[in-house]
C-alpha cells in the first residue's frame, strides 16, 4: 500500500508543478489584442503562445515519464531504489533461458526481474518478495554445522 501511496505523492506534486508552471506562462504572456467582445484563447491565435504549450506538454510527458520510471525500479516493502543489477540467461541460447536482469532489494525485501527480450509482446516485471532472506541464510548456516 504504501508503494502505491508513494507514486500517488509523486503524481501529486508533479501536477502541482505543472499547474504553477501552467501559470507562469499565462502570466508571462500579453494579453492578445483584440476587437471582440470575448477574450479568444490565444493557443491557436498566438505562436509563441502556441510553442510554449508545445513544450509545456512535451515537459509534463517526461516528467510523468521518469516518474514512472523511478517508480518501477523501487522496493515495494521499504521504497528504496533497487540495486545490484545482475545478467541472467543467456542471447545467444534463447531456448534454455532467455536474458533478464535482476535487481535485489539492499535490505533483503524482494527481486525484481526483468526480460531484456521480449519475443511474444511486453511482458511486465517480475516482483519476487522475500519473507526474510537473512533467516533463510543463517538457517542454511546452521544446517553445514
Amino acid at each position: 500500500m504504501k508503494y502505491w501511496a508513494y507514486l500517488i505523492a509523486k503524481l501529486a506534486a508533479a501536477g502541482g508543478i505543472m499547474y504553477a508552471l501552467r501559470k507562469v506562462v499565462a502570466l508571462g504572456m500579453p494579453a492578445p489584442s483584440t476587437s471582440f467582445y470575448y477574450r479568444q484563447d490565444p493557443f491557436a491565435h498566438d505562436l509563441t503562445y502556441t510553442f510554449l504549450m508545445l513544450l509545456y506538454w512535451l515537459f509534463g510527458a517526461g516528467l510523468m515519464w521518469l516518474i514512472v520510471l523511478d517508480q518501477r525500479y523501487r522496493c515495494r516493502a521499504c521504497l528504496r531504489r533497487l540495486c545490484m543489477p545482475i545478467q541472467t540467461g543467456s542471447w545467444t541460447h534463447v531456448l534454455f533461458g532467455s536474458p533478464k536482469t535482476e535487481y535485489i532489494c539492499p535490505f533483503g525485501h524482494g527481486t525484481l526481474k526483468i526480460d531484456d527480450l521480449q519475443l511474444t509482446g511486453r511482458q511486465g516485471p517480475d516482483w519476487e518478495p522475500h519473507e526474510d532472506m537473512w533467516k533463510e541464510l543463517f538457517a542454511l548456516e546452521d544446517t553445514k554445522k
